[in-house]
């Protein structure tokens, strides 16, 4: 082995990773919406009317039979009907 050159081979590298934990921040925006939906709802409403009818029993004993609500005599009534009704 003398007078040889030595082959010298480039170096091999055992490398051992180790972690160190470090915070970063991330921010995750969450976004509130409070939406009022409306719907309509019926409402009933009764509107009362009040009316007065005058009925005008015509002028007794003048020979006609009296005639009462649609068409129906009214029995031992003599006179004229003058019934409105609305």
């Amino acid at each position: 082995m003398h007078g040889c050159k030595p082959i010298c081979c480039p170096p091999q590298y055992c490398v051992r990773d180790f972690y160190t934990q470090r915070m970063v921040p991330v921010i995750h925006p969450i976004v509130n919406i409070n939406r009022q939906n409306i719907i309509d709802v019926p409402q009933h409403i009764y509107q009362q009317t009040t009316r007065t009818v005058v009925v005008d029993q015509g002028f007794a004993g003048q020979g006609v039979q009296g005639q009462g609500f649609l068409g129906q005599g009214v029995q031992g009534y003599q006179g004229y009907t003058n019934r409105l009704f609305y």
